[in-house]
């Protein structure tokens, strides 16, 4: 494990002086209620279980739908094929969102930023719902795929709200790291409701009642859930002093292009520093249920339950990693399962070539290696931005680490497998890790006392 150290430059000096000036932002604003950081974290989780709600319900019907309903016409790898595609769109869509919803930060408040990002978001999640089938309207019916996933990925670039940054800047010194770990927690919870909600169609429709109508319900579900998380973080965001805070520990918006020319290293380590997790994340998820439909014969109702259940071990072990990180720091917490990932990785072919209880071996594990992993990803490298770039800098920083090792994760992992043989999945995973170890040697900072940049 390398060692890591704090750097300390003239720039970074800026976010020393955080606590003063929140200090003189306090005094500024004494008739205003002290945020606590449990305030902070009820919208931060309820936000993101909202958004991998969403990001799961579409995975989930990239395996059990849009082959038979949007791709009939190939063979079920094919159209398993062409689905994956469609799900990275998302993903390439989400940095020209960012950007478009900057600016409208910056000409109309965040306030109306969020709201309309969310309320595209939820629009064009549920109009999915209502994309007729191609052998109804045929290609047409794909493009409407298409430029509604396209919708999706624009709108949750412009559902960045920094309130994450705020929660982890806004803890106390020594519980940063468990702070920064519970905006993470909307992962495992956001997959266990989106999969708990079609196991529960499957099992209770005939495969007809589902492919007709019965799997378009958790678009709709989907719907009121971003409703839902659109008040409770707005009542955050537009909150005076909530304002002030932000202000205080200037996560506001900077020149993206200023950003790029002084930060672009710090970028680039940040967006790789999280790759293990990412990698993991999609092969325990979307890919394994791919696989188990694909190329073995189990229910996939009854795996959907496996991976809940392996999900429900995810949040644990996400606590744990918090309790670890406040020890050792945050980094080395990264490094540390970054290299159980690694080891794991080694163990794909066998788990995923045994029988069923292999496989299932495999995703609990998975799920408890992205338990700790996942916690900690988010930001760790982006301390290392001047207070003056933090909020740019994580979004940026957050829309590439998605691109690079989550968007096609699915699609390269399946065709690996079918291609070459899965153990060449577990150098696709491996390659995560590495990659992660490689962004945390390269940047060598320790922040166990100055984590709050999360994002």
């Amino acid at each position: 494990m390398p060692e890591y150290r704090t750097i300390m430059s003239p720039q970074h000096a800026t976010s020393v002086a955080d606590h003063a000036d929140l200090e003189r932002a306090g005094g500024a604003s004494a008739h205003r209620h002290e945020v606590a950081p449990r305030d902070i974290a009820i919208g931060v989780v309820i936000g993101r279980i909202s958004e991998f709600f969403d990001f799961f319900v579409f995975g989930i019907a990239c395996v059990l739908v849009f082959p038979k309903v949007f791709f009939p016409f190939a063979s079920p790898l094919q159209g398993m094929y062409d689905a994956f595609a469609v799900f990275a769109l998302a993903f390439v869509a989400r940095p020209f969102g960012s950007l478009f919803f900057k600016w409208l930060h910056l000409r109309y408040g965040p306030g109306s930023k969020l709201t309309v990002a969310l309320f595209l978001l939820g629009s064009t999640t549920a109009g999915i719902a209502f994309v007729p089938g191609y052998a109804v309207h045929g290609e047409w019916s794909i493009v409407s795929l298409v430029l509604f996933r396209l919708g999706q990925g624009f709108a949750v670039g412009g559902s960045w709200d920094g309130l994450p940054s705020l929660l982890a800047l806004n803890a106390p010194e020594e519980r940063r790291g468990w702070y920064a770990m519970i905006p993470q927690l909307g992962a495992p919870v956001g997959f266990i409701l989106a999969a708990a909600l079609f196991a529960y169609l499957q099992m209770n429709l005939s495969p007809a009642e589902f492919i007709d109508w019965g799997w378009r319900y958790p678009f709709f579900v989907a719907l009121s859930v971003n409703v839902v998380a659109l008040f409770a973080r707005l009542r955050l965001v537009i909150a005076p002093e909530f304002a002030d805070l932000l202000k205080s520990r200037e996560l506001e918006p900077s020149p993206v292009g200023e950003l790029l020319r002084t930060q672009g290293r710090n970028i680039m380590l940040g967006a790789f520093a999280p790759l293990a997790s990412y990698a993991l994340f999609h092969l325990v998820t979307i890919f394994a249920l791919s696989w188990a439909l694909l190329f073995t014969k189990q229910s996939t109702s009854t795996f959907l339950i496996v991976q809940i259940i392996g999900a429900a071990v995810a949040v644990p072990c996400m606590i744990a990693s918090g309790i670890i990180a406040d020890r050792i720091g945050r980094p080395r917490t990264l490094g540390l399962f970054a290299v159980m990932i690694a080891i794991y990785s080694g163990w794909t072919p066998v788990l995923l070539s045994g029988g069923t209880a292999q496989g299932y071996v495999f995703i609990i594990l998975g799920f408890a290696l992205l338990g700790f992993s996942h916690a900690q990803a988010a930001g760790t490298i982006n301390s290392t931005f001047r207070s003056y770039f933090r909020y740019t800098g994580a979004l940026i920083t957050s829309d590439l680490s998605w691109l690079i090792g989550a968007a096609f994760a699915p699609l390269v992992a399946l065709a690996l497998a079918e291609t070459l043989g899965v153990g060449y999945v577990g150098l696709y995973l491996l390659s995560g890790a590495l990659g992660t170890f490689g962004a945390l040697w390269a940047s060598r900072v320790e922040t166990p006392r100055a984590t709050g940049a999360a994002g």
